[in-house]
């Protein structure tokens, strides 16, 4: 792959935190193949917000624009246009691509949700389809195993409500996951739907990607890992991939923090309860009641709280709840997560239980509160309380004073909590370990690197 001819498209899914972890990937292997042109293709939106400070055509790295599947005009994009402008908005782009460069694609690097990506190499004579799946191991193992729990639940009597509840034991690795802990793609109605229909695409063209990439680590998912790599060709894991950036060679930005969070950890008495952290990822706002419900909780328990809560969100709050808390809280639109995380004053995190949050608390030592909505955050979830016992799942699946109370009084106030603690800080061993010189996820940083090179 030291060809100046090696020319890699990389085709980005512009949703939630999917791009900026394929970014990541796309800088590692750059600097580790430093003549080949790596060429992003993500839509507008979102290229703007990865390459904002940058030139997007610096380097070996170019940033291109795909069609987001709106027409002029419409201010919003959702992800079924877009997932319907697929596969030609890529294709289209691609090929201006190639005939800006005159040179072919001689691999194909995808987020996982775009299973096209091999039917594109495909045409291209078969070169290398490589597809980063941005979540972790027990989530693809639960989409590869799509048909086999559709029949099961099919199987399963769910007149009493019961059917759901079913483990599925079988499955090596997710026997404390049940059938309703599902992403509910996997038992949609109907798969031919835009966002189920791409999922399901995944799940039967990942086979035939000749690697799949994951963000995670060997000793977080070993079983589940050892049975996925028994179903596909390679499996590379090279997380926590926030570890990795924190221990490259080249030096990154430094984070904004426009609303002071850290002095503000950092001001906090000596003596003070450890602060509980609330953030719901960049594209999730609980519902009015909940945010109430976790005001509520928040004001009784009076320990520090710092809440990355966005200004919509902020209006749901009662009268008098800003005022009343200021001696020991905050809410800010956005906080720089890592940072936070890492700050020793941070004793709980209130999530949804994204897979990049969930892996950003292992790094940083931090117990869960969880609280999922959709995707894989239910296998997160269930994961972090029953699996790696690091957190606790807020009980009958919502924010309520009380239920939010007990949860933060378990993590921070219980033999229990001291336990979840002690695990917690176990696993942020393994994954600092993971991404050192002689660590698993280097070595296969490495591995994926050396077939690469075979490729080429």
């Amino acid at each position: 792959m030291g060809s100046s001819e090696c020319h890699v498209a990389v085709l980005a899914f512009p949703f939630a935190t999917h791009a900026a972890p394929l970014l990541s990937l796309v800088e590692q292997l750059s600097a580790a193949f430093p003549s080949a042109r790596f060429s992003f293709f993500n839509n507008h939106d979102s290229n703007s917000g990865l390459f904002r400070g940058r030139n997007p055509g610096a380097g070996n790295v170019k940033a291109y624009d795909v069609w987001d599947g709106t027409v002029a005009g419409e201010a919003l994009v959702t992800h079924e246009e877009f997932i319907m402008a697929m596969p030609g908005n890529y294709v289209k782009a691609i090929a201006e691509a190639e005939a800006e460069t005159g040179t072919k694609f001689g691999c194909f690097l995808t987020d996982a949700f775009l299973w096209f990506g091999g039917d594109l190499a495909a045409e291209r004579g078969g070169v290398p389809w490589i597809a980063l799946w941005t979540a972790g191991a027990c989530s693809i193992s639960a989409h590869l195993y799509t048909d086999f729990v559709r029949s099961l639940a099919a199987a399963t009597p769910t007149g009493n409500g019961n059917g759901l509840e079913q483990k599925l034991k079988v499955i090596p690795g997710m026997s404390e996951i049940s059938i309703g802990e599902m992403p509910g793609e996997i038992l949609a109605k109907d798969l031919q739907a835009p966002f189920p229909g791409m999922i399901y695409n995944m799940a039967l063209k990942l086979p035939g990607a000749n690697a799949v990439v994951i963000n995670s680590f060997q000793n977080l998912e070993p079983t589940v890992t050892d049975d996925i790599r028994s179903k596909l060709q390679k499996v590379f894991n090279i997380g926590p991939m926030i570890l990795r950036q924190a221990a490259a060679a080249t030096p990154k930005p430094p984070i904004s923090d426009d609303h002071n969070c850290i002095p503000w950890l950092d001001s906090l008495p000596p003596a003070s309860p450890p602060a509980v952290y609330l953030s719901f990822g960049s594209g999730l706002t609980p519902p009015p009641d909940e945010i109430v419900a976790l005001a509520e909780a928040l004001e009784a328990k009076r320990a520090p709280f710092l809440w990355s809560l966005k200004p919509h969100g902020v209006k749901h709050l009662r009268k008098g709840f800003l005022e009343r808390t200021k001696e020991f809280g905050k809410i800010v639109p956005w906080a720089p997560q890592v940072q936070v995380l890492s700050h020793p004053g941070v004793g709980a995190f209130v999530t949804h239980c994204g897979w990049n949050s969930t892996l950003e608390a292992i790094s940083s030592g931090v117990c869960l509160i969880c609280r999922p909505f959709y995707g894989d955050q239910q296998i997160n979830s269930r994961f972090v309380e029953s699996v790696w016992e690091i957190g606790v799942k807020v009980e009958g699946g919502k924010f309520t004073k009380d239920e939010t109370l007990k949860a933060i009084n378990v993590v921070l106030d219980s033999d229990r909590g001291k336990l979840l603690k002690e695990n917690v800080v176990k696993l942020k061993g393994e994954a600092m370990e993971a991404v050192k010189p002689h660590g698993s996820s280097t070595k296969e940083f490495q591995e994926l690197v050396h077939l690469l090179n075979g490729y080429f």
